[in-house]
């Protein structure tokens, strides 16, 4: 074997430095290729009693469990040999066009995540043609998440309370703040027993305690940011001083009934979507009252533990109405490949909280940019490498449910 000296010009190219980034968060959004990486992150910069107020499920955490599991059980079944060059992400959702077939969730206490809380969703959702859905819950108003992104397109979720003049009284600003969707959410008569939170003692706002002020040291910009803007509170709601289960066993009303659907439907003006149906019979039933929409949901896993989970729910609720309603799924999505695999499984659209959540949690708005992006190249990649250029091409026949959990037969 020869051997000689390599010359300048052979060096060159293998000797190239990738420019310094001098911004900490920057550099923690970049190195982010997953949204189990912004996860991570967040985990280091939020206090425990915020991060698992996001992380968490309830009781043993097994619904959340196996709702992510039933997308990693998914086996993937490629086209070959087509023209990929080009693929087309956007999707016809409730009467709009959006640009992925992914939105953000309604997620409550956001503020408590990171300071620029709904406004960096809100707006991170429009600079990328997708809908934010505000919680009631929110810790922004109904009216300053209009402003922040005028050009956006916003739904709000609802919880029906046991009051329910003050419940109508947010929908009727939802309506002249410009929001075009109501989502009512239907599995909450009571609140599920989230274990994180109450050993936490998690409230709005944040007590402290011995505990919290030692997770405080290592995060001090988290405290920072929270001690000088704008008081956290509910911006739906009075204030309150309790704990966070307390407040929402306060607020759930459980005589919520099919009947109250179709009180909602007379005073709404836009598009309805029933969130948390998790039977069939129950899908049927809300399309029978007139939803637009019916919303695959166990809550995140965070009211029945054990619920069933919506992704193995899905081709048999698309077979049922799917010809009559949308069918929207959320519940365990966690990268742009499950929220393929929906698709492909028969969904018109998908949400997602978390993984947006640590996006927010790991750098603000620019955090949620980053998560956006991420789930949006793994669409566009997972599609490619299926062999499709439209979300319309997607089918069942390019997913494969590989069996773990079956009901024994009686």
């Amino acid at each position: 074997m020869r051997r000689q000296l390599p010359r300048r010009r052979d060096l060159a190219p293998l000797v190239r430095f990738r420019t310094p980034v001098l911004s900490a968060r920057r550099r923690r959004l970049r190195d982010a290729l997953t949204i189990e990486d912004l996860r991570r992150a967040a985990r280091r910069r939020t206090p425990r009693a915020a991060f698992d107020y996001t992380d968490g499920a309830a009781d043993a955490e097994v619904s959340l469990a196996r709702a992510r599991q039933a997308f990693q059980d998914v086996q993937f079944n490629p086209g070959v040999l087509r023209d990929v060059s080009s693929v087309d992400t956007s999707r016809e959702v409730l009467g709009r066009r959006m640009a992925l077939p992914f939105g953000i969730a309604p997620t409550g206490f956001t503020r408590l995540m990171h300071a620029e809380g709904e406004v960096a969703g809100a707006t991170a959702a429009a600079a990328a043609g997708i809908p934010f859905a505000l919680s009631t819950m929110g810790t922004t108003s109904i009216e300053d998440v209009a402003a922040a992104a005028p050009t956006g397109r916003h739904w709000f979720q609802l919880y029906l309370w046991k009051d329910r003049e003050r419940s109508m009284a947010l929908v009727e600003r939802a309506a002249r703040a410009g929001f075009d969707t109501l989502l009512v959410t239907v599995d909450v008569p009571v609140a599920g027993a989230r274990l994180r939170d109450v050993r936490n003692g998690m409230t709005i706002p944040p007590t402290l305690t011995p505990r919290t002020v030692l997770d405080a040291i290592p995060r001090p910009r988290w405290w920072f940011d929270l001690l000088t803007t704008e008081p956290l509170a509910f911006a739906s709601l009075d204030s309150w001083s309790g704990t966070v289960a307390d407040l929402l066993d306060t607020m759930f009303d459980p005589t919520v009934s099919f009947a109250d659907l179709g009180w909602i439907k007379e005073q709404w003006p836009g598009r309805l979507v029933v969130k948390g149906i998790q039977t069939v019979e129950d899908a049927r039933r809300v399309a029978d009252l007139g939803a637009d929409a019916v919303l695959l949901s166990n809550h995140g896993g965070r009211q029945l533990d054990r619920a069933p989970v919506p992704f193995h729910l899905l081709p048999e609720v698309v077979a049922a109405v799917g010809a009559d309603v949308e069918v929207h799924l959320d519940s365990g999505i966690m990268s742009g490949q499950d929220v393929v695999a929906a698709v492909a499984h028969g969904a018109r659209f998908t949400l997602v909280g978390r993984a947006y959540l640590y996006g927010l949690m790991a750098g603000g708005r620019d955090g949620v940019d980053r998560a956006i992006e991420i789930l949006q190249g793994q669409v566009e990649r997972t599609m490619r490498l299926l062999g499709v250029r439209s979300l319309d091409e997607l089918e069942p026949g390019h997913v494969t449910q590989l069996v773990r959990l079956e009901p024994r037969r009686r």
